[in-house]
């Protein structure tokens, strides 16, 4: 069976993201996908937009019993499903309760390479895009990670991570204030569509 697959690219940035309309009817068939298969991780640049945006959110992360907070990042830890796992923020009759632009990158960009948008020559620049921005945002985390390193500050410090919130907004604007050349150069918004043959279940590949 082949299917036409919308696939919505967002250039917000470091809050790009990519829209599939597959991922409604996910051929894997198990109400979970690719979230069975991952734990997510916020770092320096997820969290500094969740305290601009949805302050709240923070505070649910870190109320969560499961996490695992290291000096700069916190993990969102999955728990055993079945032969897989269950991601915290899934539920079965409605995908990820967090809107895209909120979720961390991995989140925010990964299709499953059964869609294999990346082969298509026409989508050459959206590749090469999300391959910079990867690398930009691994970059720009582990230089502000390690600059609160510098000043003392760690996210495993309870009593102090007021003052950690306070100057990871800070560096964020210093490390960010001179935006990225390849931001600019492509649209705010693309919408295309492949054409790609579906396999239902585990032949899905993830």
């Amino acid at each position: 069976m082949h299917k036409d697959i919308k696939i919505v690219f967002h250039n917000q940035g470091l809050r790009s993201y990519i829209e599939v309309d597959l991922c409604r009817e996910c051929p894997r068939q198990d109400d979970k996908g690719c979230c069975g298969f991952y734990s997510p991780v916020f770092y320096a640049s997820d969290l500094v937009y969740l305290l601009k945006h949805r302050p709240e959110l923070i505070d649910y992360i870190f109320s969560i019993d499961n996490i695992t907070v290291l000096d700069a990042s916190v993990t969102v830890n999955n728990s055993i499903d079945g032969d897989s796992y269950r991601c915290h923020f899934h539920r079965k009759d409605g995908g990820c309760l967090l809107d895209q632009n909120l979720r961390e990158s991995v989140c925010r960009h990964f299709v499953c390479p059964g869609i294999a948008w990346e082969k298509e020559p026409k989508l050459r620049p959206w590749k090469d895009f999300f391959a910079r921005l990867t690398d930009y945002e691994i970059e720009l985390n582990n230089r502000i990670a390690a600059l609160l390193q510098e000043k003392g500050l760690t996210l495993r410090n309870e009593e102090k991570r007021g003052q950690f919130w306070n100057e990871l907004q800070a560096l964020f604007e210093l490390q960010t204030a001179v935006i990225p050349e390849f931001f600019s150069q492509l649209p705010a918004k693309e919408t295309v569509s492949v054409k790609r043959a579906i396999n239902y279940g585990r032949d899905w590949p993830l």
